[in-house]
């Protein structure tokens, strides 16, 4: 209640100090060991995410992702995988099984593509042999290589 009446009165906390530059702070490029020595820095000294940004100069939420996966995963959860999927080592089982049915499933239809192509050039090379030899076909002859006087 104290600090409502203060707030409408126009009173401030004196203790408080926002530092709005540190939320709106434009992102730099930072290496995994800097990223780790900032996290190991803003836990060894307690000090809290605003201050560690001010310090580091690095927007106040990079901060804080940085330390909640550290947290859970180590200096390896700091890796940035954009483009490359999350490192082995910090996937849990589900999605490990989940990106494996993923390659599998892009292995099998690389293969069946290729099966297809294979059969296809087979074909192709069946039917021009056996025109050149003048031999009766075989096989279905291609849509394509139909006489349109047969019709």
């Amino acid at each position: 209640r104290t600090w409502i009446i203060k707030y409408t009165k126009g009173e401030g906390i004196k203790t408080y100090s926002p530092k709005p530059e540190v939320y709106i702070m434009k992102s730099r490029n930072v290496t995994h060991d800097e990223k780790v020595k900032i996290v190991k820095d803003c836990l060894a000294n307690g000090l809290s995410y605003k201050e560690t940004a001010e310090k580091y100069r690095v927007p106040y939420n990079n901060v804080y992702s940085w330390v909640q996966k550290y947290k859970e995963h180590g200096p390896t959860g700091l890796i940035d995988g954009r483009g490359r999927g999350k490192p082995d080592s910090i996937q849990t089982d589900e999605e490990r099984l989940r990106t494996e049915i993923e390659a599998l499933k892009a292995r099998n239809e690389y293969l069946e593509t290729e099966n297809a192509a294979l059969k296809k050039l087979d074909e192709v090379e069946r039917e021009l042999m056996s025109r050149k030899c003048g031999m009766k076909q075989n096989t279905k002859p291609l849509k394509s290589f139909k006489n349109k006087d047969s019709k």
